[in-house]
């Protein structure tokens, strides 16, 4: 068969182990974590998920090789645990099954130790351990690892390893990138050593080269290892791409791959993860850098997602394969697809953070675009209907669509009525602010599935409840949305005042100086993209806190956009009025302050739209409201999950 990414379906050697193509699945943390940190089934099968969907190998992060020093709660291997060694044997083998290579990630968090702890006071008993003494961003001391502690870690990450080995995993990767132990040693930044492991390059790659000689030794020539490294630090102080290379050339001799990221925990997750701020792909010129100064392999990781550009990253030489994380949160079958030549039915991430958001908090994992991460376990195949149904969904946002596609699968006749002539719903707006166009992609990407499954469309119509009634429907799905909604406050109804959905949607304008009355996530994003565009922008809320729901990934980000458009933030003000020249507000000590505007855009929340269900329910014809039409106004995460699952219960 003639390949659509020839590059990026061919196989990959890596010391005695061939890749079976050139995508892999980049280290991804587990959940279901015992507290002795042993992966339960859950995460075995969210592993075996990736290695199903085609991965060449899967990497099961994040072994914690010295829980004497490093305290996170991450997965932990151990002999002293009766049965653990068996719970890891099951992961390997269930990636094993599926064809794909089965990797461990060794890790040692250093001064970040217990970062991703679900409990946060455990975080303050720990003592935190680095190259050097000094002091956390968080206040909490750092103390420098002694001599023999090194060692001692450099004898742990060899006994992780064959232990691993022993489990049935194929290949070890050794991260020592992100801020994490191995890169504060690397750094020159975090290093102020002045013993052999500080000070030179060559002192400072000495920590590196003494866990892979040992791990090497260990585990002899036939389990290669993988080193994951930032090619730069990308902060003043750390190091930089000219010095990545060397790091690269003074290792390559003792790994047989050489996986390229970038950044450090530290100077902002939004960095080591690339979020929708940043560019697809925006790491890939370091690991061309690498790649022209070192022999081994090379792997390229940041935001990647598309299959065009991942074929042309290959095929050009700037990388001799790509890794995907969150990507294949989306789509665990995005390698099946490629090979299959189906990269236009990929569903691409969106790069939100929602994955990211959710794991430090609950330890579990959430998808905005595919419901059923976390479900691995309960299977993640559509089950055909045993009956099929006639089914009207009333409403073409993302909801809607959803729910439209997943019921077509299933087999049921799916009809979908959309009042205006354009699906996707309020994607159509959000994608409007900066760094949002991955929102139309969503929209692009739904609207294609719900067209090839079969679902007809009627397009600018709308059916009252006894049309419906009368169609003969067996199944009626509400997903008509919500509209925003704002308080009846004096001045409301001025000429001056606009609604944030319609300036998103350029139905209206508004000039000069600009007060945004909601500072939640769409007020937030309303008043970046008018700041961007000129406005002298305010932004106030009642909450003590601007962008509130906003990721903290996300978060630091915007705001230094808002420095950036000077962009005022005005917490804590209760709105009691609006005038043609002013916002009169009313703060937390209850003084009045007046803020000066032109304009004014309520961003003040939304209310469902109103659908007349009661005729369709006195005939028995079941109605199911999803998404924003369910009672409460939420996010795509929610419609794409009620969308799904309603369907799922036709």
């Amino acid at each position: 068969m003639k390949r659509d990414y020839p590059n990026l379906c061919k196989p990959l050697k890596v010391g005695n182990l061939t890749f079976r193509n050139r995508m892999v699945s980049a280290p991804m943390g587990a959940t279901d974590i015992t507290a002795e940190g042993t992966p339960g089934l859950r995460t075995q099968s969210f592993y075996e998920a990736r290695a199903k969907g085609g991965a060449a190998a899967v990497t099961v992060s994040e072994l914690v090789v010295h829980p004497e020093t490093d305290g996170s709660q991450m997965l932990h291997l151990s002999l002293a645990t009766p049965g653990q060694l068996g719970a890891f044997a099951y992961a390997a083998d269930a990636i094993k099954r599926h064809g794909a290579i089965a990797s461990i990630e060794l890790s040692h968090s250093g001064q970040y130790a217990g970062t991703y702890m679900v409990d946060k006071k455990k975080k303050a008993d720990l003592c935190q351990w680095g190259p050097s003494d000094g002091v956390r961003p968080d206040g909490l001391p750092v103390r420098a690892l002694s001599v023999e502690q090194i060692e001692d870690i450099a004898a742990a990450y060899a006994n992780a390893a064959v232990l691993a080995r022993r489990a049935g995993f194929q290949m070890c990767m050794v991260h020592a990138g992100h801020g994490w132990l191995i890169n504060q040693f690397l750094s020159p930044y975090f290093n102020k050593r002045t013993d052999e492991y500080g000070g030179s390059l060559e002192n400072r790659l000495r920590f590196a080269r003494q866990i892979l000689t040992a791990i090497r030794e260990a585990t002899g020539p036939g389990f290669p290892i993988e080193l994951r490294m930032s090619g730069s630090e990308l902060f003043d102080g750390g190091y930089d791409i000219e010095e990545g290379c060397r790091i690269a050339q003074g290792l390559e001799d003792l790994v047989d791959l050489i996986h390229v990221s970038a950044g450090s925990y530290q100077f902002g997750f939004s960095i080591t993860h690339p979020s929708m701020f940043r560019e697809h792909g925006c790491n890939v010129p370091l690991a061309a850098q690498i790649k022209q100064h070192v022999s081994v392999p090379v792997i390229a990781i940041g935001g990647l997602s598309d299959p065009a550009q991942m074929e042309q990253i290959v095929a050009s030489g700037q990388a001799d394969a790509v890794a995907m994380a969150r990507a294949l949160l989306a789509d665990p079958e995005l390698p099946n697809k490629v090979m299959a030549n189906q990269g236009n039915e990929v569903v691409k991430c969106l790069r939100c953070f929602v994955c990211m958001a959710e794991r430090p908090v609950t330890q579990t994992r959430r998808c905005a675009v595919n419901p059923l991460i976390g479900r691995e376990f309960e299977g993640l195949t559509v089950t055909p209907t045993a009956r099929p149904k006639r089914v009207l969904v009333a409403g073409g946002g993302i909801a809607g669509m959803k729910a439209a596609h997943t019921a077509a699968l299933r087999g049921h006749d799916v009809t979908l009525f959309e009042k205006t002539t354009t699906l996707g719903g309020q994607l159509n707006i959000a994608c409007v602010p900066p760094r949002k166009e991955e929102m139309r992609r969503a929209a692009q990407d739904l609207i294609h599935a719900v067209c090839n499954a079969g679902v007809h469309l009627c397009m600018g119509q709308t059916r009252t409840a006894e049309q419906l009634k009368d169609a003969g429907f067996e199944a009626v799905i509400n997903a008509v949305g919500a509209h925003s909604a704002a308080p009846r406050i004096p001045g409301i109804d001025s000429v001056n005042v606009a609604d944030a959905w319609k300036v998103l949607a350029g139905e209206q304008q508004v000039y000069g100086t600009v007060a945004v009355i909601g500072g939640g996530m769409v007020g937030c994003e309303t008043a970046e993209y008018l700041a961007a565009r000129g406005c002298k922008v305010s932004v106030i809320e009642m909450m003590d806190k601007i962008a509130a729901g906003e990721s903290t990934t996300i978060l630091p980000t915007l705001l230094e956009n808002y420095k950036t458009y000077g962009v005022e933030q005005y917490p804590s003000h209760k709105v009691k009025e609006f005038r043609m020249d002013a916002v009169v507000c009313e703060n937390k000590d209850g003084a009045e302050v007046t803020i000066p505007c032109d304009y004014i855009v309520l961003a003040m929340g939304a209310r469902s739209n109103e659908f007349d269900a009661a005729a369709l329910e006195a005939a028995s014809i079941p109605v199911y409201s999803i998404g924003d039409a369910a009672g409460k106004a939420a996010d795509i995460s929610n419609a794409i999950r009620t969308g799904y699952d309603t369907a799922c219960q036709l």
